[in-house]
């Protein structure tokens, strides 16, 4: 295979960002100004996309949308023909992820769409800014279940921020400004088009800028003055508080702002697994994540917290473990930019709506005349700094001499450093790359929280790599994730994407399998999935066959090296088989459905938070 040159490959990629969508839609920015010219449907989607600042979609033609791929075809907007629309979907994902802009990507009606279903919904779970643009029928055969129909929007009502079916082609601007407008603004999300063929085919005109039509919606930025002095009186009146740090303060572009507050009042930070790289892990007032694979110092500052104050995060049940034992003693200040999240699962003492950002900013305004930093919590941080010393993160070697998987993970975050983008599939892997790989900076880490999609990685990290192409990605899957979407690999090398992938192939479904081994008395029904026994499939040669270059590393002397050698491999994707044992398992860890206080720091350790309460 002939390798692109670097040059060949940077084609660096945006798309709307907030104040672009503003401007594009109010007409302030000269180059987007257009009177009405005559252009079909089809013609005026991507006129509209070229207008909101797009310069990269993912997807694949069909009959329905395939109106829109002629224009596309002299568009300056650059397509990226994937192998799977799940791929486009989580392409979209990674992109968004990593740049901070609306993610684009389009599919045919009936089977294409429905491919879309799982990365709007992992998109909605995690708040991503993406635009879904899927062809549908013509009108007149919409209900009658006609050749490839599908009510895409009926399907993905409950999964999107809101969705359209477009009824005729002269609102076709302004619905794709509306989209791009509510998948940034507030709470981020996805957002669904869905575009009848016939109108596509239509005739119209084509004028820029619309009027937006968005009655009602006004997101609620900045936060009531009365509820920022009730929750800095709280915080000066505490002796055991956490700042509890969800992904909303990575969204608000809030970091900054974090670490003024966490060093002005001197409170320990935990950052869930959505906020990896809000607040430096090296900080030493990081405690680390919390939750079911959290670390036992972040756990037990939430269990015996007496204030909690909670930046854009939802109170998720990976983190809160059986919701009426979690923080019992802790008053509550939740702030984020979504209402609805307010007093959904843990009931709030000063609720306060507004942007993570402006909360912050205001929150460190009225703490700054009675803030003392770490002393005014000494007797606290003795505690916490206690069981730092005590239960530090770690792994044991393995016995049989297999390849530690967690030693793997831990040497690619130090050969590749904290520029680089992680970004991780859902399992053991996802859980180690979170434990063992340093996070110093925002959007470096990027993973499927709240829907745990296996087969997110690689796709993601196409979409990342695409939208921040001069920054290393890696791609850190398991060999049951990397079995679902490796296709889009493909994808890579034809386009010229040089993403990094190190598979950690255990040969089961690990996390599955540790389940079974604490839970079903070591009964492991179909999680052996043969990639060790058999080597079905062979990661190298089917990297090799999907045009990427395969390494295969199965010591611990070989690892460095291996490492190295993708590292230095630039021009094309590459594609690393880690063959590890079967047996290595995550710790700690919080079996499902009970109390954080039930933590396991190793099979059969559980610390007694009620003795380490000094």
């Amino acid at each position: 295979m002939t390798r692109p040159t670097p040059e060949t490959l940077a084609h660096r990629a945006s798309a709307a960002t907030p104040a672009t969508v503003a401007a594009a839609v109010a007409g302030t920015h000269a180059a987007v100004t257009v009177s009405p010219t005559p252009t079909t449907g089809a013609g005026s989607l991507v006129r509209s996309l070229e207008a909101l600042g797009v310069e990269v979609a993912f997807g694949i033609p069909g009959g329905a949308i395939l109106p829109a791929y002629d224009p596309l075809f002299d568009s300056k907007v650059r397509h990226i023909l994937v192998r799977h629309e799940q791929g486009a979907g989580h392409a979209a994902t990674g992109y968004a992820q990593a740049t901070g802009k609306v993610g684009v990507c389009i599919a045919t009606s009936g089977p294409g769409a429905t491919n879309l279903v799982t990365p709007i919904a992992d998109a909605y779970m995690d708040s991503v800014p993406i635009v879904a643009i899927t062809g549908q029928v013509a009108r007149k055969s919409i209900g009658t279940d006609a050749f490839q129909e599908a009510d895409i929007q009926g399907i993905t009502l409950p999964i999107t921020k809101h969705n359209f079916l477009v009824q005729n082609a002269e609102e076709l601007p302004r619905i794709m400004a509306e989209a791009f407008h509510l998948a940034l603004s507030g709470r981020p999300g996805p957002v669904l088009v869905d575009v009848p063929k016939d109108i596509l085919q239509a005739q119209t005109t084509f004028a820029w800028p619309p009027t937006l039509d968005l009655p009602g919606y006004r997101p609620t930025l900045h936060p009531h003055g009365k509820q920022i002095r009730e929750a800095a009186r709280l915080i000066a009146q505490s002796r055991r508080p956490v700042l509890y740090v969800g992904g909303g303060v990575l969204k608000a572009g809030a970091t900054d702002g974090l670490r003024k507050l966490a060093e002005l009042t001197g409170m320990p930070v935990i950052t869930t697994l959505m906020a990896l790289g809000a607040f430096p892990d090296s900080h030493p007032q990081h405690l680390g994540m919390p939750g079911m694979h959290g670390t036992v110092p972040a756990v037990y500052a939430l269990q015996k917290s007496d204030l909690l104050v909670v930046l854009g995060a939802r109170f998720d049940d990976r983190v809160t473990g059986k919701l009426d034992t979690f923080a019992p003693d802790a008053k509550v200040v939740h702030a984020d930019i979504d209402p609805a999240e307010i007093g959904k699962n843990r009931h709030a003492d000063v609720p306060i709506v507004g942007d993570a950002r402006h909360v912050i900013d205001e929150l460190i305004a009225a703490v700054s005349g009675t803030a003392t930093g770490t002393g005014a919590y000494q007797a606290w941080w003795h505690q916490l700094d206690d069981l730092r010393e005590r239960y530090p993160l770690g792994y044991e070697e393995p016995t049989d001499g297999t390849l530690a998987p967690q030693y793997v993970i831990e040497r690619i975050g130090k050969l590749a450093g904290p520029d680089a983008i992680y970004v991780a599939g859902v399992g053991q892997h996802q859980m180690w790359a979170s434990q063992f790989i340093s996070y110093e900076k925002p959007g470096t880490w990027l993973n499927s929280g709240g829907a745990g999609t296996m087969g997110y990685a690689v796709p993601a990290a196409m979409g990342a790599k695409v939208g921040r192409p001069g920054t290393t990605v890696w791609a850190i899957d398991g060999d049951g994730c990397f079995q679902m979407t490796n296709q889009e690999l493909a994808t890579c090398a034809l386009e010229g994407i040089p993403v990094k992938v190190a598979v950690i192939n255990n040969g089961n479904l690990g996390m599955v399998r540790q389940w079974q081994t604490l839970f079903y008395e070591g009964r492991y029904s179909n999680t052996d999935l043969g990639t060790h026994k058999h080597r079905i499939p062979d990661f190298v040669k089917l990297a090799e066959a999907l045009g990427c270059i395969g390494l295969r590393c199965e010591s611990k002397d070989d690892v460095d090296k291996t490492i190295q050698a993708a590292m230095e491999i630039n021009d094309a994707p590459v594609v690393i088989d880690f063959t590890v044992g079967k047996d290595a398992m995550v710790w700690p860890m919080v079996p499902a459905g009970t109390s954080n206080d039930e933590i396991m720091f190793a099979r059969d350790v559980r610390p007694n938070f009620e003795e380490d309460d000094l």
